[in-house]
């Protein structure tokens, strides 16, 4: 890293849900040598660049309230102008915005009294975002114009406060506290003695924007005893003002169908993000276990096959992985989608249809049903099958009976077998936790492999906690025979079907419990 100028990013990563991460945030991430993450910043957004960015290395140095294991602003600093001389791009992932509370602007001080370059990202505040995913705006048209943003560590009661708390009770608009839950029984008291009617709305969002998210809502008068009798505690934004009598009309976080649900998430790792963020985008806490990895074998086949592909009239793949390892083996020998053009294709459901498609190839064949059988079934009403040539790509263990089936119809079959699942145990140790715990509301799998990988990571007495949703017949015959009672089956083999099949399934169950 010598030789080159070093800079620190004082980086806003928001208040915890990993899209209100700004785009100019993400791609820092993706391209920095050094993190130096906070706290409060979701480990979740630092898991992704590491994904993106996997040689940056990872330094935490979040405040946990006093902790002897937290991090002194001093270290910090020194961190950061260390990193820094040393040729390096730091990003310092700050937990909300880093001027908000943030003590950003003293780390800017340090930087620039030490000679470092930088740059401030803003990122969006908790004291905005957490009333709003409450339904709470700080501010409305003919209810309050103005807002302020206070920190709760302020003590009204010691004489060297530097908030006028009367002066905030006399002015009106939206009061909200950062980090108040220990004073707020003597802030409410300052500002109902300041001349805050005691019947004043106000609310209580602890983990905004979380999955987790709670809010409470009461008065001035009767929030400090609200917070305490359900056991919230930091962090959490206290909003005080008329605003908070919205809450009720434009709700919209806590409402969704799988909010305050906890749902694992099975799929190969690279795979994971398009259920994980269907489930979330339904409300779900999701917990991620990828039981799977796709292990790539020996690639001299699947390239034996590309060089000989105009010899086959059929291509028939089993998983976007082997969609994508095919692709790869494509333009490693310098070939696109043009070479597949006299091909006709054949998918195993409709998630490989769509990965196909996204490399310009719509599929001949895409059965309504995530099973062989249904390629089957489609391939004997037609015409041009018998006395083909088919390459079928698939993945180690996969069953013989698409590539028995079509030798039955008179075709002539190669089978590639291009990758295996491998058993991952990444995440095992806080998926047991939560199973031991009972907080698992139900566990999704998407291949009879992931069912397996399960199995392994958390061993069957554990797996047996939590129903299962499968995403096709195959999958349930799996869940069964481990077992595992089956909540639900997914109609349509695909990640958007299997997510909503998910919240159906759960809002159901809670509706015969009632």
């Amino acid at each position: 890293m010598t030789g080159r100028a070093g800079i620190v990013y004082l980086v806003g990563a928001g208040p915890g849900d990993p899209g209100l991460l700004t785009v100019r945030g993400r791609d820092l991430l993706a391209t920095c040598d050094a993190i130096a993450s906070d706290a409060l910043a979701n480990p979740a957004i630092v898991a992704e660049a590491l994904r993106a960015n996997p040689r940056a290395e990872v330094h935490d140095v979040g405040k946990r309230g006093g902790s002897s294991e937290s991090a002194s602003q001093e270290s910090i600093n020194a961190l950061l102008v260390s990193l820094a001389r040393a040729g390096k791009r730091v990003v310092r992932l700050k937990g909300g915005d880093p001027l908000v509370f943030g003590r950003g602007s003293e780390e800017a001080q340090a930087l620039a009294a030490a000679g470092v370059a930088f740059e401030l990202v803003p990122g969006v505040t908790a004291g905005v975002a957490a009333p709003a995913y409450a339904g709470i705006p700080v501010t409305h048209r003919g209810v309050a114009t103005a807002v302020t943003f206070v920190t709760g560590h302020e003590d009204p009661s010691k004489p060297e406060t530097q908030t006028d708390w009367a002066a905030l009770a006399r002015a009106g608009g939206t009061i909200v506290l950062y980090m108040g839950v220990k004073t707020l029984p003597r802030i409410a008291g300052a500002l109902m003695a300041g001349g805050m009617p005691p019947d004043t709305p106000a609310a209580a969002v602890q983990w905004g924007t979380h999955a987790r998210q709670r809010t409470v809502t009461a008065t001035v008068a009767t929030l400090a005893d609200a917070v305490a009798r359900e056991a919230l505690s930091a962090p959490v934004i206290t909003i005080i003002g008329d605003v908070v009598s919205l809450r009720e009309e434009i709700a919209w976080f806590d409402r969704r169908p799988l909010f305050g649900r906890r749902v694992v998430v099975t799929r190969a790792s690279a795979q994971a993000g398009g259920l994980r963020t269907a489930l979330a985008e339904l409300g779900a806490d999701v917990l991620e276990l990828p039981a799977l990895r796709v292990e790539p074998l020996d690639p001299a086949a699947l390239a034996g096959a590309v060089a000989a592909l105009s010899s086959y009239k059929w291509l028939v793949l089993t998983s976007q992985n082997a969609v994508s390892l095919l692709w790869d083996a494509l333009r490693a020998a310098g070939l696109d989608a043009r070479s597949v053009s006299g091909i006709r294709l054949a998918c195993v459901g409709k998630a490989t249809s769509e990965a196909l498609l996204a490399r310009g190839l719509a599929a001949d064949v895409v059965p309504d049903r995530f099973v062989a059988e249904a390629v089957l079934e489609k391939m004997r009403a037609r015409y041009d099958v018998k006395g083909t040539r088919v390459l079928y790509v698939a993945a180690e263990g996969a069953r013989e009976v698409l590539p028995d089936g079509l030798r039955a119809l008179g075709a002539t079959v190669d089978v590639v077998r291009a990758y295996r699942s491998v058993s991952d145990g990444a995440g095992a140790d806080s998926l047991r936790a939560a199973l031991e715990a009972g907080t698992v509301d139900a566990v999704t799998f998407a291949s009879a492999s992931a069912v397996a990988g399960f199995l392994e990571a958390v061993g069957p007495e554990l797996a047996r906690r939590a129903p299962a949703v499968s995403i096709g017949p195959i999958t349930s015959d799996a869940v069964r025979a481990a077992g595992i009672a089956l909540l639900a089956e997914s109609a349509e083999a695909s990640v958007a079907a299997l997510a909503r099949t998910t919240a159906d399934a759960l809002t159901a169950a809670a509706q015969r419990r009632v």
